[in-house]
């Protein structure tokens, strides 16, 4: 079974939905920034995913964006560089208010 790499990030303009965006990425992939996360997915998985997202957002008002990086296979080592504050990983817990 083939696993892809994506960036997934989103912008949620009600805090409600934002928080229950925020949780269904944190179940499919790693937080790494903010809105963002590092999701390494198979088709299915990948087809649940945004099934459930459409459930929580608001098409007309929020944005969620799939960033496809390639074969999770061939990715090698992530490496993570930063402009102005350091890269921090975040650790879970992480709550958004």
């Amino acid at each position: 079974m083939s696993r892809t790499n994506y960036i997934v990030t989103y912008d949620i303009s009600n805090p409600k939905r934002l928080r229950k965006v925020f949780r269904a990425c944190k179940d499919y992939g790693m937080h790494l920034q903010l809105s963002v996360f590092e999701c390494d997915l198979t088709a299915a998985e990948k087809i649940d995913f945004e099934s459930r997202l459409r459930g929580l957002i608001s098409s007309d008002e929020d944005q969620v964006l799939f960033i496809a990086l390639g074969p999770s296979e061939s990715r090698g080592e992530r490496i993570i560089t930063a402009l102005g504050q350091s890269y921090i990983r975040v650790d879970p817990p992480c709550y958004v208010a």
